[in-house]
């Protein structure tokens, strides 16, 4: 178990406290329920912190109140600088539009059009530069000294720590036995203060990160290893490079384990909470279940309060993320039948998979291709079903009509 003696962390369990009043009525405190049918599937008792449930959909908005009411008159009057392409920057810009502060956000010019005019209808200036995240990053600090301006960092600021502390503290005043914390690790900001808030009313709580497996940075930085990072992850919320130099050394003293998961894991995590909780996340805000799903040994049997931390994902992506699932589950297959050119063949063939109780998504229909006889023909065939063994049984009503299918 971590040392929690240590006086030299940057922010004490007091700092979370009095961020919880100062953001009181201002952000939602979140749901945190228990999830049975969780439990079922992982083997452990599962609670799910709901951060997806704030205005923003995501627990940024928590340490962006906090240090923006940290700030001086003088400050507020100046305004705040802000360099993000994801849930810090709409933090910031709806919570300085509530408490009357001029804010800039400098965004990549890669950012999805959907995310610029999201964070831009908070009322904030929003700033394009740069290819990714470290180029926006430098164009605000040259912003901010140019114009006078109060750079709000995402994750390496006390204030920040404290403010996101607040997700732990409302989940062990709800269940205060709960005996293992699972947060996900971008920058560090949110583990860092949850395991300040955590450790600081039970000293005994495991706490554990969770990182994508192309991005295990914090873990890297812990071992003494050089940073490798890369790759596309569902979970571009935690693919971080840099990890803040606080929360590092918050996580070095309090944390127990960093574990991995992989994208698969992601994707269940995501398709679960919309099928089981009825609920959203994204990539990054459903790593802390994945994690449960990946590692169930390091796991089962305990209470384990799960931070789904945030829900902004395309659209497009969550329609992929599940479709995904369907194959993966085998209730969409592609089978291709081959059988005589002749009328009705496609009405027969449709007429066995209707009557075992399949439904016909997709047909493609091929004359020409050379491994086909010349006066036969080709039909591949997108099938819905209720699972992998229905999937079977129209397998083998088709191979008894005479026409077996093959799996693509």
């Amino acid at each position: 178990m971590a040392d929690t003696q240590r006086p030299s962390l940057p922010v004490t369990l007091d700092d979370v406290k009095a961020a919880a009043m100062i953001i009181a009525g201002q952000v939602e405190r979140t749901p945190f329920r228990h999830s049975k049918t969780l439990s079922d599937i992982t083997g452990a008792e599962v609670w799910v912190k709901f951060e997806n449930h704030q205005y923003t959909a995501a627990f940024k908005e928590r340490g962006a109140l906090n240090r923006l009411s940290s700030l001086s008159d003088e400050q507020k009057k100046a305004g705040v600088i802000a360099a993000s392409a994801g849930n810090h920057s709409q933090g910031v810009a709806y919570h300085a539009k509530r408490l009357g502060i001029p804010a800039t956000i400098v965004m990549p010019e890669t950012t999805p059009f959907t995310k610029v005019e999201q964070t831009r209808s908070h009322g904030c200036r929003v700033l394009l530069k740069g290819l990714n995240f470290d180029e926006a990053k430098a164009e605000a600090y040259n912003v901010q000294q140019r114009e006078g301006l109060t750079f709000i960092h995402p994750f390496d600021d006390p204030h920040i720590i404290a403010g996101q502390g607040t997700v732990a503290l409302e989940m062990l005043e709800d269940k205060p036995d709960l005996d293992m914390l699972v947060i996900p690790i971008g920058g560090g900001g949110l583990i860092a203060g949850s395991a300040v808030a955590a450790r600081g009313i039970n000293p005994e709580i495991s706490v554990i990160g969770v990182e994508s497996a192309m991005y295990p940075a914090m873990r890297q930085e812990l071992a003494g290893e050089s940073v490798h990072v890369g790759g596309s992850t569902i979970a571009e919320g935690i693919a971080v490079k840099d990890v803040g130099r606080m929360p590092l050394e918050i996580v070095r003293q309090l944390v127990d384990d960093i574990v991995l998961v992989e994208e698969a894991h992601l994707e269940r995590a995501i398709t679960l909470y919309a099928e089981v909780e009825k609920t959203i996340a994204e990539g990054a805000g459903a790593a802390g279940l994945a994690a449960l799903l990946a590692h169930p040994a390091r796991f089962s049997g305990h209470k384990v309060g799960v931070v789904l931390c945030g829900g902004n994902i395309d659209t497009r992506l969550l329609a992929s993320v599940l479709t995904r699932a369907l194959v993966r589950e085998n209730r969409l297959a592609r089978i291709r039948i081959i059988g005589d050119d002749r009328p009705g063949l496609l009405a027969l063939v449709s007429k066995i998979i209707g009557d075992a109780g399949a439904n016909i998504m997709e047909v493609a229909h091929n004359r020409i291709a050379l491994d086909v006889p010349a006066k036969g023909a080709e039909f591949d065939i997108l099938i819905e079903t209720r699972d992998s063994q229905h999937t079977q049984e129209v397998v083998e009503a088709l191979t008894m009509a005479g026409y077996p299918p093959r799996s693509m």
